[in-house]
């Protein structure tokens, strides 16, 4: 039986892929609004991230060397997109799109396959492996929505987006100890609203420090697909304020929200 986990990061490629499949060849050149990354630049960003996760299940030696391998390109002076594209050569476009594709059918099969207790290696702290999926979903629909806004489509959101808001929440504390910040208080309540009418909560509800609103916005800031004050979230406190301003669900280097207005979609 397929993990739970990995069937809603395969669900969400699924959703992508389909997208990518209208482009035509002159469109993967695009640039998006994420640091002009073009689409090429995107999915090559997912696939090198699905190989580095293949090289964690496949064992820490295996990911010590493909962490070094990045490591001596950065020590170049290449950006993390230009060692991707260094790494990956001419491989672009619709060759590209099917490359990834598979590459991620096979980890979400090789994810299933592992013991439910295992922890994987990865750029931040160690996961257990139904998180790792669910980094895997999570860097998938983030990244992907720069492709959904490139092209003016609007994505329906699915009951697999309460994955994403669960790794959100659970990395409020990660947020500022990345950052060498102290934590500005307790985590905040969290109180969503998802899809056909779902409502999401985590901790117990306090008025004086807490977040209510629509799922989705909430999973753009904590990916950092939208800055807050491009959503209609209600930020309640000093934590939650704090939090909202600089939130990253995601590992690696501290990184900055987009600036307001930069990301959020045309009227």
């Amino acid at each position: 039986m397929m993990l739970a986990q990995a069937v809603d990061f395969r669900a969400e490629a699924d959703a992508l892929h389909a997208l990518l499949a209208r482009l035509s060849d002159a469109d993967w050149n695009r640039a998006t609004a994420f640091k002009s990354w073009t689409i090429n630049d995107v999915v090559q960003h997912l696939h090198w991230s699905d190989l580095m996760a293949a090289s964690s299940v496949a064992g820490p030696d295996h990911f010590a060397r493909f962490r070094a391998e990045i490591k001596t390109l950065r020590d170049q002076g290449m950006t993390g997109v230009e060692a991707t594209r260094r790494k990956l050569g001419d491989l672009t476009g619709k060759a590209l799109g099917a490359r990834w594709y598979a590459t991620m059918a096979d980890l979400c099969d090789k994810l299933s396959a592992m013991a439910p207790d295992t922890r994987l290696k990865w750029a931040g702290p160690d996961m257990g492996v139904k998180m790792f999926a669910t980094a895997r979903q999570m860097e998938t629909w983030a990244h992907g929505q720069e492709v959904y806004d490139l092209l003016g489509v609007e994505r329906e959101p699915t009951a697999r987006l309460r994955n994403i808001a669960e790794i959100g929440v659970r990395t409020y504390g990660w947020t500022f100890v990345n950052r060498g910040m102290e934590l500005p208080g307790p985590a905040p309540s969290v109180r969503l609203s998802g899809p056909a009418g779902a409502t999401w909560e985590w901790h117990d509800h306090t008025p004086e420090n807490c977040i209510t609103g629509d799922a989705v916005a909430f999973c753009q800031v904590v990916t950092q697909v939208r800055n807050i004050a491009d959503t209609n979230l209600s930020v309640t406190g000093a934590p939650a304020i704090a939090w909202m301003e600089i939130a990253q669900c995601f590992a690696g280097s501290p990184e900055a929200p987009p600036a307001p207005g930069t990301r959020a979609p045309k009227a």
